[in-house]
């Protein structure tokens, strides 16, 4: 590896700063999550096509989500994020009005004369009758506009490991288990992996994880066996509504900064692109995503960074420090010698 940005920065090419001197273009993903349904088509496709392990069918609390994050059994999560966010105005008749039970007689007192002398709204207040529209022919859910929204909406997002440009587990990996491909992705080999957990640590994500029966690290291998033979990786294909979507990582990101500018146009300004940049702390990833919120709110790092990106300079700093320490003590030694 010789190239200045070995380790941090824009990489025009891992795949041959890798030692692929001829290689096919790089493949990666492109998450659009606000498209996605949450049918977990992508979950049930990875483990059938690699043989994952059936890793609990928990209930977490953590409404439908029974995966919780992603592991060495859960190569991907499709996470569930409930979110209340208002949509319209509403008046519930409550403004400057005291709620909840009264702890005193006389605050109860407060609460009755304000409610007597309050205007009413929204449903009267509990006082009077209210009409539930029933009965009623039209058919459920025959109300697409805007009498139909609520103040809460699910964002989500189907994770999965983004395979970096500059990928601290591979770089710190010991034995040669981990390896980029030609396709540009980064693959654990399990029969190589001796289980010492150097690559956990060395995630910016924390994607990568270990089994506890073996100890060997699993993650996402971006299903190489199928991109050897021609074919999409097996969540991709699986997916219903093209939330996930393989090709060429250059044509990804164009086809990602045109769906972010018709959601922009569309009225979502808070759609944003993560992972796309290749300056950021990890060189841009080879799976990025369209988010509708905050990075943090899916569980996210906000400003990820490959622990590697410092290396060199700390190896020049212990250089510069050893040497230090050695004209130090060949000074002491000839003044010893003097006497």
């Amino acid at each position: 590896m010789t190239s200045q940005n070995s380790f941090y920065g824009p990489l025009a090419d891992p795949a041959g700063n890798a030692g692929h001197p001829d290689h096919p273009p790089r493949m990666g993903f492109f998450t659009d999550t606000s498209v996605c349904i949450g049918c977990k088509a992508c979950e049930v496709a990875c483990k059938e096509w690699n043989g994952v392990p059936e890793d609990g069918i928990d209930l977490l609390g953590m409404s439908f989500d029974n995966t919780g994050m992603l592991g060495a059994s859960s190569w991907r999560h499709v996470a569930f994020i409930e979110q209340e966010r208002p949509l319209g105005e509403q008046d519930a008749g409550l403004a400057d009005l005291p709620v909840g039970p009264s702890s005193t007689e006389g605050t109860a007192e407060v609460v009755a004369d304000a409610l007597q002398d309050t205007e009413r709204g929204g449903a009267d207040l509990g006082t009077a009758p209210v009409d539930l529209g029933f009965p009623s022919f039209d058919l459920p859910g025959t109300g697409t506009g805007a009498e139909a929204r609520t103040e809460f909406r699910w964002l989500m997002s189907s994770d999965v490991c983004k395979h970096c440009t500059h990928a601290g587990c591979l770089d710190v990996c010991p034995t040669g288990a981990l390896f980029r491909t030609e396709f540009g992705s980064v693959v654990v080999q399990p029969d190589i992996c001796n289980g010492c957990g150097y690559c956990v640590s060395g995630c910016p994500y924390g994607v990568i994880d270990r089994r506890p029966d073996d100890g060997r690290a699993w993650k996402c291998t971006l299903c190489y066996d199928r991109l050897r033979g021609g074919l999409e990786p097996a969540c991709a294909q699986a997916c219903p509504t093209d939330s996930i979507q393989f090709g060429p990582l250059d044509e990804l990101r164009e086809r990602a900064d045109r769906r972010l500018a018709a959601l922009h146009e569309a009225g979502v300004p808070e759609a944003q692109l993560y992972g796309r940049d290749p300056d950021d702390g990890v060189g841009g990833d080879g799976a990025f995503f369209l988010l509708l919120d905050e990075p943090e709110v899916y569980g996210l790092p906000p400003d990820p960074i490959v622990p590697t990106r410092d290396l060199m300079s700390m190896w020049k700093h212990v250089g510069a420090a050893a040497t230090a320490l050695l004209a130090a003590s060949a000074a002491a030694f000839l003044r010893g010698g003097r006497r």
